[in-house]
């Protein structure tokens, strides 16, 4: 899919069509152009790249791969940023990403996308409609993507939260294996969040540290606020990453400790019938000369004598708070 975006600045005019806008934008120097790809083929998009906007075959073929980790780069004019966007299916935790590629000149920008991007959809569908939008340019059209981007991501994290709070009630009351699945199941993808927040920290730091031509001046407050803001992702990536931590050792302590309970219980149990046990061996063996086998209350005085054992045993064990 190819889809294009041309901006008439002279006449404060938008267009939208495909590829046949990129020779239009040619031969019109008042003109910029979003061109926006997903899904052509490899050789073709290549060309396209190449002879329309003469950009650096590297940059390309980095844009294009399927995994590669966010980056930024500059070839003279056109500043190169690579970043993972959060696919359609990631309305939650299960972290689907996509490779954005963005190309970002004074008169023109480029979008190049492994999946659908709800992020890229959001900003064409507002832009088509906003000549003031457009007419900010393509690297202010760009801040903006970003932008967007590290919200939705900012969005999936901040749902968790109140997830992780009802887990913390749920070990205290009711804990059960499923529950240590789920929340080691969150650490695993917390970890990936934690992952593509350090590469974007990293990559939107270099751009509020180095002036690129491609974005000029006037950009530095739209620059530092999706820099903190993806700070801030990562800063809650991580918190949320402990606390699963924090929640997954306090459910094997309540496991362990549930555990103990049941052994000291029987333990308890054992404790009380070793000694009747041992009461029921000695007159259970079949001797003759027993002489307690021929009293007329030997066998109820052998009961009371268990009972007190028994009594005794279940008072020592209250007063050591055992029971």
């Amino acid at each position: 899919m190819i889809r294009a975006l041309l901006y008439d600045s002279a006449n404060n005019k938008i267009t939208i069509g495909a590829e046949e806008l990129v020779s239009v934008w040619q031969q019109d120097s008042d003109t910029w152009l979003w061109l926006d790809l997903e899904g052509e083929s490899a050789e073709s998009e290549a060309r396209l790249l190449r002879e329309a906007f003469g950009l650096h075959p590297l940059a390309i073929q980095d844009a294009q791969r399927t995994r590669h980790p966010p980056k930024l780069e500059n070839y003279g004019d056109v500043a190169f940023i690579l970043l993972k966007g959060l696919g359609t299916e990631a309305t939650s935790l299960q972290l689907s990403t996509i490779q954005l590629a963005v190309f970002i000149a004074g008169r023109f920008l480029i979008t190049r996308r492994t999946g659908e991007s709800p992020s890229t959809d959001t900003l064409f569908e507002q832009a088509r409609g906003d000549a003031g939008l457009c007419g900010k340019g393509p690297a202010a059209l760009a801040l903006r993507l970003f932008r967007l981007m590290v919200d939705r991501y900012l969005k999936v994290l901040l749902s968790l939260e109140p997830r992780l709070e009802t887990i913390e009630e749920e070990i205290i009351h009711k804990p059960n294996d499923s529950l240590l699945a789920e929340i080691l199941n969150y650490k695993t993808e917390l970890k990936k969040f934690r992952r593509v927040f350090l590469y974007h920290q990293q990559v939107f730091h270099e751009l509020k540290t180095t002036l690129l031509p491609a974005f000029g001046a006037g950009h530095e407050h739209e620059i530092t606020d999706v820099y903190e803001q993806q700070e801030r992702a990562g800063s809650l990536a991580a918190l949320y990453y402990e606390l699963a931590s924090d929640l997954a050792d306090g459910y094997i302590s309540v496991s362990s400790h549930h555990l103990n309970q049941i052994m000291k219980v029987l333990t308890v149990v054992m404790s009380i019938f070793v000694p009747l046990s041992f009461l029921a061996g000695i007159y259970g063996m079949n001797f003759e000369n027993m002489p307690e086998l021929h009293s007329r209350s030997g066998y109820f005085i052998l009961l009371g004598i268990m009972i007190s054992i028994v009594a005794v045993l279940l008072a020592i064990f209250r007063r050591k708070r055992w029971l």
